[in-house]
């Protein structure tokens, strides 16, 4: 019989910091590579949630807080806007929001702040009147607020990716309405640039300093 030659030695097991660290090499290659990739889409580094391409914003038209028509048309006056969908029995979510929203834009420099508008969009046309809206959006700073009626507010949400429904419903007038929060940053040139979320507005310096880019450069 022909002996078998003996088996060859198992390889040394690997240290476990070793292993660990080929595990922290392959995470931050990953990490550095979706930050690459995220920088070439949006090269500035936007606070808010970039529209990698822009997207053109969509136009509609109801009333503003002093009764009179008011058509939004991206990109036909030349103006930066930031859009808010809300209502004026909002108890916390709305209030900080357009506060905050003219807080950074009292930051801008006075140019800048000329060529900025703050719209709030009511979810609550049944309530929110333009005479109420008048006297919500002037407490709370320079802001329009605007009232359409249904069913064409339906569209102008669901153009916008909003939300929003009655909740807490304790009778005809009384009641809360969940909605989306966010705010929608749109450029001069009718684009759709920058998304915060209510919980972002607080960091005024970093909403301004999204802003200050959008106001000078516009998407083409």
């Amino acid at each position: 019989m022909t002996d078998l030659p003996a088996p060859a030695p198992a390889p040394a097991a690997r240290p476990w910091y070793v292993s660990a660290l080929f595990a922290l090499i392959a995470v931050l290659l990953l990490l550095g590579g979706a930050w690459v990739f995220a920088r070439v889409r949006s090269p500035f580094p936007f606070y808010g949630t970039a529209y990698t391409p822009p997207v053109t914003a969509k136009s509609f038209s109801g009333t503003d807080q002093n009764g009179q028509p008011w058509t939004f048309q991206p990109g036909g006056t030349g103006r930066t806007t930031a859009l808010f969908f809300g209502f004026t029995h909002c108890p916390n979510i709305c209030p900080l929001s357009l506060a905050y929203l003219d807080k950074a834009r009292r930051a801008l420099p006075p140019e800048e702040r000329a060529r900025f508008d703050i719209v709030l969009v009511s979810v609550d046309p049944d309530r929110d009147t333009p005479a109420r809206l008048k006297d919500y959006v002037d407490f709370f700073g320079k802001a329009t607020g605007v009232h359409v009626p249904e069913p064409a507010l339906s569209e102008v949400a669901r153009q916008y990716g909003v939300a929003y429904q009655k909740a807490d419903v304790k009778g005809e007038a009384d009641y809360q309405i969940n909605h989306t929060t966010a705010t929608y940053l749109i450029d001069a040139s009718g684009h759709l640039r920058v998304l915060w979320d209510y919980t972002q507005l607080p960091q005024v310096d970093r909403v301004v300093h999204d802003l200050r880019y959008v106001l000078e450069n516009p998407a083409p």
